[in-house]
């Protein structure tokens, strides 16, 4: 690393880390994942968000934050020892996931990203001398924090600790005062929330009844992949085990919204697996799906009843959460519910829809203004009303976007949702590279987040690997929800096949998109396209006059110069087609 390009400045840096971490995935590895997913996303994320920190990575048992302010720091760890506790005090001591924190001020290198020093390997020390459900700070946040919180503080004197040359000045946060500090506001009890039952098994095979838990646990786990949805601890939700199951009584019980309930019935040599989707206010069928499998291998089957579930569950609640708001008045709506409403009106994909989508979602951070979700789709609106030509000029809606991406990622760097956001801009304002490498880790924060298979499977065809890009989404078509999410993956797999030369493949799968959204630029593009490259020049130039009719002003000149078509091969290519098709200059 060249000394010109190091980037330091001074932070206040908290290591947090669960107490026992191997002891609880021995025991109970799948549980305790979830568990953690659960905890990270209703208790750390929020207070870290409340506290104007950052989350520089996530690590197995552990995470990294820095802050601007030495309060804030010691506020946000505060507020997430005092709510871990609370969630801890129903739970056996075994089965409870418990924190240690360590927060240090010091001067600390930014690089790719991610924070190194002194600064942050005194923070670490200090989180591993602190006591379970504890908070150790370092003499220099000390100093800063003395007289500005209603919190005391018990000093340890000078502490030798590991690969540190010089001793450090330790002080700990007295567990009686920890309490006293209120935790940041919070969306999560406005937001869905359900619990995964175990399922029923129905051919009184006890080999199978392995396989129902064992899909009900990774249910469990895939659907915390989603940031928005709550899902309650997989122990809460398998102790409703047994005879008739009262739903009602199982959302009051788990404080639940929704409740997945199903069942695996073995037949010759084939599984069917039926699960429902229950609203337990209502008891209405949400969603149902049956599903057959050839008996193969069980673990090869159950990731793949996993996903398709999963898949499609996430993209359902939200369609019933879009229903539920409906019936609600506009003047009691709180930032979740505009948020809502932000989502519909976005789906529908027209320039007035944007324009409504955008007033909900101001409401929403006006309400919120730490709900990274709704800049993150602030981002996905203006990205896609400036390749649309609805907001000019385009330079300054992709600027508004880019701002709004950022800003998402900032406060929520862990969420599939924010990353896939920011791919999206980067991918539309020609660095389709850098879309990928954030798009697929929007994919390893949710493999089963259809949008981002999609964004990434259009980057990476865009940074010249179609086959890359054929398979993310082929990954991504595991989920078939009722609405416009297919589009995008249909539309993407239209541009690969188009650029690896199948121009009927391309046709077919241009269609299947434009069912979803008659408008899709992308799919027209593709259409026309692959028609004129097979000769076909009333299909071509039906594609073109579309493509004009909903965008007025396109032209050859208008792809030559959009971003987006950042490879000199890619661009002449598509420009040479749409010349044939009748695309005029």
């Amino acid at each position: 690393m060249s000394l010109d390009r190091v980037r330091r400045r001074l932070a206040a840096v908290m290591a947090l880390d669960v107490v026992g971490y191997s002891r609880l995935m021995g025991r109970d590895e799948t549980g305790t994942l979830a568990a953690l997913i659960e905890l990270r996303k209703t208790i750390v994320q929020p207070a870290v968000s409340g506290h104007r920190g950052r989350i520089v990575k996530l690590l197995g048992d552990g995470a990294l934050i820095d802050f601007d302010s030495a309060v804030d720091a010691v506020e946000c760890a505060i507020a997430i020892q005092n709510n871990v506790v609370k969630r801890n005090a129903d739970l056996q001591d075994d089965t409870a996931i418990r924190l240690r924190i360590g927060i240090n001020l010091g001067d600390i290198i930014i690089s790719q990203g991610d924070i190194y020093g002194d600064g942050v390997n005194v923070a670490a020390r200090l989180e591993a001398i602190s006591e379970p459900d504890g908070i150790c700070i370092s003499g220099t946040i000390f100093d800063q924090v003395d007289g500005k919180l209603d919190t005391s503080f018990e000093n340890l004197g000078l502490q030798d600790v590991k690969n540190i040359a010089n001793p450090v000045r330790v002080y700990r946060v007295r567990q009686d005062t920890v309490e006293t500090m209120p935790a940041p506001p919070s969306l999560e009890r406005d937001k869905p929330s359900i619990a995964v039952l175990p399922l029923d098994e129905l051919s009184g095979e006890r080999e199978q009844q392995y396989f129902c838990d064992a899909v009900a646990e990774d249910l469990t786990t895939a659907l915390s992949r989603f940031e928005w949805l709550f899902v309650a601890a997989r122990n809460s939700a398998f102790a409703q085990r047994g005879g008739a199951v009262d739903i009602r009584r199982v959302g009051l019980n788990l404080a639940v919204r929704y409740v997945l309930e199903g069942s695996v019935r073995k037949i010759g040599g084939r599984i069917r697996v039926n699960v429902q989707l229950v609203d337990c206010e209502t008891l209405g069928h949400v969603w149902a799906d049956r599903v057959d499998w050839e008996m193969g291998d069980l673990f090869d089957l159950q990731d793949e009843v996993v996903a398709r579930i999963a898949s499609t569950l996430a993209p359902e609640i939200i369609l019933a959460e879009i229903s539920r708001i409906g019936r609600k008045p506009a003047e009691a709506f709180g930032p979740w519910d505009h948020y809502l409403r932000a989502v519909d009106h976005y789906y529908a994909m027209t320039a007035d829809d944007i324009t409504k989508a955008i007033v909900h979602l101001e409401a929403a951070v006006d309400a919120d203004p730490q709900f990274a979700a709704a800049y993150g789709l602030r981002s996905l609106c203006e990205t896609h009303a400036a390749s649309r030509g609805w907001h000019r000029p385009v330079n300054t809606a992709y600027q508004t976007a880019e701002h709004f991406a950022d800003l998402a990622v900032r406060l929520s760097p862990t969420s599939p949702e924010t990353n896939e956001a920011q791919a999206f801009m980067l991918l539309c304002t020609g660095r389709a590279r850098e879309a990928a490498v954030v798009a697929r880790r929007s994919v390893e924060l949710n493999p089963y987040f259809a949008r981002a298979h999609a964004v990434l499977g259009h980057a990476l065809v865009h940074a010249g690997d179609p086959e890359g890009g054929l398979a993310a989404c082929e990954k991504g078509l595991q989920s078939t929800s009722r609405d416009q999410r297919g589009s995008w993956l249909y539309d993407a797999l239209g541009h690969i096949h188009y650029f690896l030369g199948d121009n009927e493949k391309a046709i077919e799968v241009s269609h299947r998109a434009l069912q979803y959204d008659p408008s899709l630029f992308g799919a027209l593009v593709s259409l026309a396209c692959a028609n004129a490259e097979l000769g076909r020049q009333d299909e071509a130039r039906q594609a073109v006059a579309r493509l004009v009719e909903y965008i007025p002003g396109f032209s050859l000149r208008a792809v030559r110069k959009n971003p987006m078509f950042s490879d000199p091969a890619f661009a002449e290519k598509l420009v040479e087609s749409l010349k044939r098709a009748g695309l005029p200059e």
